[in-house]
């Protein structure tokens, strides 16, 4: 997986945590622009797993490439999944569900940097 686009990943998800957490405590729902910030993030998203599918047939294989998979549709899923939530709580937990939406994106790519490091022989 591509290292400085994984890192990009994870830092946009982070600052994005923060920020919808901080609306969250401070009793805001998610606004248009917190939205349309989840859907840039989807886009980030969508970028690296495009780089991790074409790694699956350009190069070495993971050795669990099932569960390689599955984390790639748990990943792409996550943030439009979570936006979908919020747009239909427009209260502060409509934040706070894209804020821990945000948290878990990061631990996500990890474990698909993990699973792919792991090669089969």
């Amino acid at each position: 997986m591509n290292g400085p686009l994984s890192v990009a990943t994870i830092v946009v998800a982070l600052v994005l945590a923060v920020w919808y957490l901080l609306r969250s405590a401070l009793n805001r729902a998610p606004s248009r622009y917190d939205l349309l910030a989840a859907a840039a993030l989807t886009v980030l998203v969508a970028v690296l797993l495009a780089v991790a599918v074409i790694g699956l047939f350009d190069g070495e294989r993971p050795s669990d490439t099932v569960t390689f998979i599955g984390y790639l549709i748990t990943t792409i899923a996550f943030t439009p999944v979570a936006a979908y939530l919020a747009r239909l709580e427009p209260t502060r937990w409509g934040s706070l569900i894209l804020g821990v939406a945000c948290l878990v994106i990061p631990v996500l790519v990890l474990r698909l940097q993990q699973i792919a490091s792991v090669t089969g022989a």
